[in-house]
């Protein structure tokens, strides 16, 4: 496995998952396109309320295939096949378990769920409306990217690819079938998202059902998971940094409907965010698909203790995503108004108010993108300490902090600054993190030949 050199590998791996992931990323936007254009602005803000949720739902999703997937390609560097299955069926059984509860409260508290996200009287009943799909049908979501980031790394790339791409078209076309000839209002855009992962999951599914792979189902027995208590939250504490990671860009979308609605910006703030967030969302997937790409051969090298190529890939993959971060905010700068007029073309000053937040907004995304790569190899190579600080750097620190406080001395408008400066900081925490990680690699690499030399 992974025997191709760093240029090919980040071709075979990273590319596939970031384009499955980024038409993945479309329905939520295609939602906010058809609401925009046949509701209005009130049911974009709805819509918006929704964002942390939906994300703070793939992050759960991200903790476990994540944690899991580190395990199980860490197992197969090794040659131990058995154990790489067993924590795959492990990690299916937590995440139904989570589902379950999920759904659950999720319904019960409902109410009060949309109120801390943002929701406004004007569109509470929206909210809840858009809300209610998303959390009732939530285990296919959960299912869908769990399965994918699981067959990844079963070395099934183009698979996991597939079923994201095919979800995300079945969920463009309900839309359009929910929202004008069925006239379901936002309940027809919520619907669509809601059952748009359900076809991702049957495509999956029969991979691991004829076992395909190295990874396929066994007999769930639910009393395994007492005894195994320990693997469960060795898993969870090497995915919570992807769980960080994913949520903070639910975080992100909480603190800003807060500051928007504090410091006046109202509804046309919120539908202002929902725009932009729906541009954050398509420019971050291009990062996250990128490390959740390589991270199973970051894991496998790490398994097998092969340093040196982890080095090669890392080194290749900084190049690359840096690259990549440059091109997209010169291509944000040209095309950002077009993209924002797509939304709502006959409310021009929404347009207007969008554009000019969205250059002040996106201008340190390139540190984004790093950040983001740095945090999926320090998880992959088990530094789950420098991983879990810069994902909590970026999201749950640093913004915070700037938004809350700053507006008092500088005005309203310094919020939207608040995401560059906060990836801005990470980034230098990220690279003194790296650097002192290789420089104790080439430690211990040197330690070990003068102690060969001398034997």
């Amino acid at each position: 496995m992974y025997k191709e050199n760093s240029f090919k590998l980040f071709i075979k791996y990273a590319l596939p998952q970031m384009f499955g992931l980024l038409l993945n990323s479309v329905y939520l936007i295609v939602d906010g396109i058809f609401i925009g254009n046949r509701l209005g602005r009130d049911a974009m803000a709805a819509a918006a309320v929704s964002v942390p949720v939906v994300e703070f739902l793939i992050a759960i999703s991200l903790a476990v295939s994540s944690g899991a997937g580190i395990i199980i390609s860490s197992y197969l560097g090794k040659d131990k096949n058995e154990d790489a299955n067993k924590t795959f069926n492990l990690s299916i059984l937590v995440l139904g378990l989570i589902s379950i509860i999920i759904v659950v409260f999720g319904n019960v508290f409902i109410n009060g769920i949309a109120n801390l996200l943002g929701s406004t009287p004007d569109i509470h009943d929206q909210a809840v409306t858009y809300l209610w799909y998303i959390l009732t049908f939530s285990p296919f979501l959960l299912f869908s990217f769990l399965l994918s980031g699981l067959a990844r790394n079963d070395n099934r790339p183009k698979l996991a690819m597939i079923a994201l791409v095919v979800g995300s078209v079945s969920n463009i076309v309900l839309d359009y079938v929910f929202m004008y000839p069925l006239n379901m209002g936002i309940a027809g855009a919520a619907l669509a998202t809601a059952l748009g992962p359900i076809f991702s999951v049957l495509i999956l599914l029969p991979h691991f059902i004829s076992k395909k792979g190295f990874l396929y189902f066994t007999k769930p027995i639910i009393s395994h998971l007492v005894r195994k208590i320990r693997e469960i939250v060795r898993m969870i504490t090497l995915g919570f940094p992807a769980f960080i990671m994913e949520f903070t860009i639910g975080i992100v979308t909480f603190i800003y409907n807060y500051t928007i609605i504090k410091n006046g910006y109202g509804e046309i703030g919120l539908a202002a965010y929902l725009v932009i967030g729906y541009l954050s969302l398509i420019i971050l997937t291009v990062f996250l698909g990128i490390s959740q790409g390589l991270q199973p051969i970051f894991s496998y090298f790490n398994g097998r203790e092969d340093s040196k190529r982890n080095k090669d890939l890392i080194s290749f993959s900084i190049k690359a995503v840096t690259g990549i971060g440059i091109l997209i905010y010169i291509l944000v700068v040209l095309f950002a108004k077009p993209f924002i007029t797509i939304f709502s073309p006959d409310d021009i000053e929404l347009i207007n108010f969008t554009y000019d937040k969205t250059l002040l907004y996106f201008w340190g995304f390139v540190f984004a993108g790093l950040n983001i790569l740095f945090i999926s190899f320090f998880q992959s190579v088990r530094e789950t300490k420098s991983a879990l600080i810069l994902s909590l750097s970026r999201g749950l620190i640093v913004l915070p902090i700037f938004n809350f406080i700053f507006p008092i001395f500088l005005g309203a408008n310094v919020i939207w600054f608040g995401h560059s400066i906060a990836e801005t900081v990470t980034a230098i925490f990220a690279i003194l993190f790296f650097t002192k990680y290789y420089k104790k690699y080439f430690l211990s690499v040197k330690l070990h030949k003068n102690k060969g030399l001398s034997s």
